[in-house]
């Protein structure tokens, strides 16, 4: 009976790790989608940090499936939700703030799922990345209230600015950006 109890346990975490990951995957295309918009409409700066942050999902989604492997399990490859496309600079970073925020809401949950599970390892895992997904919607989140309050003056501001983020992959939190 212990076998199997700890044998579904694990499966738990396992699904929250997936289910997870697939949300990590959407927000990487989303994000890339937005960064090759961004960059197009002119506004370069945002669409690095833009970049660098799908980077900093990039290696949670990588995270995840080291976690899902040791455990025994199979990463998921597919993404949960819809990439919206052609948004206006106006509704991005309410829309990633909202998508953030959401992860933020559903990682708690899993970690409550993996701590419930004995599952201390996992629990770290989520510990640290949301701490990451809290500092992506802190970004997100400012920019919106900039853009909602200064408006047409705050994006003229960055508009013709450089979208390159040079030859790093560090991501937005790790390459110091936060």
């Amino acid at each position: 009976m212990a076998a199997v109890s700890r044998e579904n346990r694990k499966k738990k975490v396992i699904d929250v790790l997936n289910n997870a990951r697939s949300m990590e995957l959407r927000a990487i295309h989303q994000y890339m989608n937005q960064h090759y918009n961004l960059d197009d409409m002119d506004y370069g700066e945002m669409a690095a940090k833009v970049k660098l942050i799908a980077i900093d999902e990039m290696r949670h989604a990588e995270m995840f499936a080291e976690r899902i492997k040791e455990l025994g399990g199979e990463p998921v490859a597919a993404y949960d939700g819809k990439v919206e496309k052609g948004q206006a600079v106006e509704s991005v970073f309410k829309f990633d703030s909202d998508l953030e925020d959401d992860a933020i809401d559903a990682y708690n949950r899993f970690l409550l799922v993996c701590r419930d599970c004995g599952d201390s390892v996992s629990v770290k895992l989520f510990e640290g990345i949301i701490d990451e997904e809290q500092i992506h919607y802190n970004y997100f989140d400012s920019v919106n209230d900039h853009i909602n309050k200064l408006g047409d003056v705050y994006l003229a501001q960055i508009a013709g600015t450089s979208a390159s983020t040079g030859g790093t992959t560090k991501g937005f939190v790790i390459g110091g950006e936060a």
